[in-house]
């Protein structure tokens, strides 16, 4: 999955962009219950690992369900 395709998902799943850091990383965050969550993304890759995606989506504390239906 590339850094645009991961964006888009998190995008569709609520959370959106908070600023860009410092070097290649966007700072993406989410509103769960009252709180807000925030987690940086690598930008400018064609391919990420996927545990990589699992992290950013777990720090953006989406649950298994939520991964599931935005992956299908």
């Amino acid at each position: 999955m590339s850094s645009r395709e991961l964006v888009r998902l998190l995008e569709r799943g609520g959370a959106f962009f908070v600023r860009q850091g410092k070097t290649d990383h966007a700072i993406y965050g989410r509103f769960v219950s009252g709180r807000r969550f925030a987690a940086p993304v690598q930008m400018g890759k064609k391919g990420l690992d996927p545990n990589y995606c699992k992290r950013v989506l777990r720090q953006l504390q989406f649950s298994d369900v939520e991964i599931a239906s935005l992956l299908m």
